[in-house]
């Protein structure tokens, strides 16, 4: 499937990069990448997405790769951004999937939305920081609480470490990523990386912070404040997943939301970390949004 590119515009006029692949006529889909990342796809989603009849819609989220920055927006701000690309792109209904820290995003739509979100699901999602019952970093493996230690304490503090994370992220191999990321990858991240989704997770983390790094300074300083919506507000069916072997989004993160979603159907796995789920499992979480579209 050739991949379609868009510029829309966004509220204020911001531009947003937008890719979407499958047919016209497909079952729209909203696609929110991960921390850091851009808005292509993995040929993994595009296979079982041309299986399905589902055409794919992703986004760069502001800061990233093609979109201008919103400075300061919280996670709730997605839906204006969302809302916008559906009314230029002529969809009355969507369904909507997020993946690590697009899982609050696709969250925010499906409280903030409407009837206009049929369904949406979170794969591997990060809960709220704020949340007194969740031990926000805990278990969590070194670069990830370190770089999360870093929003808390501010822009000046987190802006130098991104450049750093960003230059030894961006110079390595695809044979190399699993070395890079050793604290936050368990032994199913370290196999799917290593079986090629290396080369097409660099691709995505190149495509949206090569060039800068605020899209990702965004995104870290909106997880550690309020998300802006209150998940208990959701009214559309949601399902999540995530493995128990996760060092980047530990397994803590789900059980939380799958106590806080309205009427959720979790799927916690015992086989899988962060980003097994991300390819193991995207069948099952298509398979579920068709089933409520």
């Amino acid at each position: 499937m050739s991949t379609r590119e868009h510029t829309v515009a966004g509220p204020g006029g911001r531009a947003l990069r937008v890719r979407d692949v499958g047919e016209p006529g497909g079952v729209p889909v909203v696609v929110h990448h991960g921390t850091p990342g851009s808005g292509g796809f993995y040929q993994r989603w595009r296979d079982d997405a041309a299986e399905r009849g589902i055409r794919l819609i992703g986004y760069d989220r502001p800061g990233y790769g093609g979109s201008d920055r919103q400075a300061g927006r919280s996670v709730a701000d997605v839906a204006a951004d969302v809302e916008a690309i559906c009314d230029q792109l002529g969809l009355a209904r969507v369904l909507t999937h997020g993946r690590s820290g697009g899982g609050p995003h696709a969250l925010a739509c499906a409280a903030l939305l409407g009837d206009r979100v049929a369904a949406a699901a979170t794969l591997c999602s990060v809960g709220p920081f704020d949340a007194a019952d969740l031990d926000f970093l805990a278990g969590m493996g070194e670069d990830n609480v370190v770089e999360l230690g870093a929003a808390v304490a501010g822009e000046s503090a987190l802006a130098p470490l991104l450049e750093q994370l960003s230059e030894r992220i961006l110079a390595a191999d695809p044979e190399e990523l699993a070395g890079e990321l050793a604290s936050i990858l368990s032994p199913p991240d370290v196999e799917v990386a290593n079986a090629g989704l290396a080369t097409e997770l660099l691709e995505s983390i190149r495509a949206g912070v090569g060039s800068t790094r605020v899209g990702w300074l965004d995104d870290d300083l909106a997880f550690v404040r309020s998300w802006g919506f209150e998940l208990s507000s959701i009214a559309v069916p949601v399902a999540l997943w995530q493995g128990r072997q996760d060092l980047m989004v530990p397994v803590a993160h789900g059980e939380w939301l799958a106590q806080h979603i309205p009427g959720v159907e979790a799927h916690l796995s015992d086989a899988d970390g962060h980003l097994s789920i991300e390819q193991r499992r995207i069948g099952d979480v298509h398979a579920w949004l068709l089933e409520r579209y």
